[in-house]
């Protein structure tokens, strides 16, 4: 797998860029649309909390275990949210995509599926990754659905695995794509359409 590097994604109508501590006003107002943080099965940071959720994007990168971006759409400039590659394991050329969110007026929108073709197209043929991973609470079933609806296997669930922000702990649904199933799922995504 190549060395991971802050790099700027666009296309489908939305731009990735890489996260900075200038995005915190951004990110707080995204995520004031629909109180994404009121959702206890979700990382979203409250307002108060940006600038500490940034830090702690940044200091992931700086371990060299995570690569965080904001969401821009593309025609307005809007930052509309936040995702990144999180457990980086180079030796075994994974990275997993996860800490997604949007703010609530671009959900079930175009702009999941821009993302992760952006983000599976980069780690597939960019990085020479050998799987990507994804993952989500057991509980938040729309994210399953949309990850399924990616084509990625699910591989199982991790009982117990990770306290919520309510303090309640979590069972983690685990799903992955490989390399040899990218091409079919990049040609059906393509099928499917840019978005706006």
């Amino acid at each position: 797998m190549r060395p991971i590097a802050p790099v700027v994604l666009e296309g489908g109508g939305v731009r990735l860029e890489p996260l900075t501590a200038d995005h915190g006003d951004a990110l707080a107002t995204a995520a004031s649309d629909g109180r994404l943080w009121e959702l206890w099965y979700t990382s979203v940071p409250a307002p108060d909390e940006t600038a500490d959720y940034i830090a702690a994007a940044l200091a992931g990168f700086a371990a060299g275990h995570m690569l965080p971006w904001v969401v821009r759409e593309a025609a307005g400039g809007e930052v509309i949210g936040s995702t990144r590659y999180h457990d980086i394991i180079s030796s075994a050329d994974r990275v997993e995509i996860g800490y997604t969110w949007y703010a609530a007026r671009w959900q079930r929108t175009h702009v999941n599926s821009a993302c992760k073709r952006l983000l599976l197209s980069h780690a597939f043929e960019t990085l020479g990754c050998g799987v990507v991973g994804l993952r989500t609470d057991i509980a938040n079933t729309r994210s399953q659905a949309a990850i399924e609806r990616l084509g990625a296997r699910r591989d199982g669930v991790i009982r117990h695995q990770m306290r919520r922000r309510d303090g309640t702990i979590r069972d983690t649904v685990m799903y992955s794509i490989v390399a040899a199933e990218w091409p079919a799922i990049r040609d059906r995504l393509a099928r499917s359409g840019p978005g706006p």
